[in-house]
């Protein structure tokens, strides 16, 4: 994992997770990229973004799901 200079928004799509409600809470945006993923703030998207190689977000897709199934 390291953090990259901000990526332009037009270069990836960013999206926010379906449990963000819009209340201005705390949420991260990500955005999946040629190797993997990109994790930034969603109220700084000019700030530093994290870029995630492919396995790694898989293994952390993965324990977030099995994690919420077993609640």
């Amino acid at each position: 994992m390291n953090a990259s200079e901000p990526t332009p928004d037009h270069t990836f799509p960013w999206f926010k997770s379906s449990y963000s409600n819009g209340a201005g809470g705390e949420c991260v945006e990500c955005a999946h990229s040629v190797d993997g993923a990109l994790v930034r703030d969603s109220k700084n998207a000019g700030g530093p973004v994290v870029a995630i190689r492919a396995g790694a977000w898989e293994v952390f897709v993965r324990a977030l799901s099995a994690a919420e199934r077993e609640g």
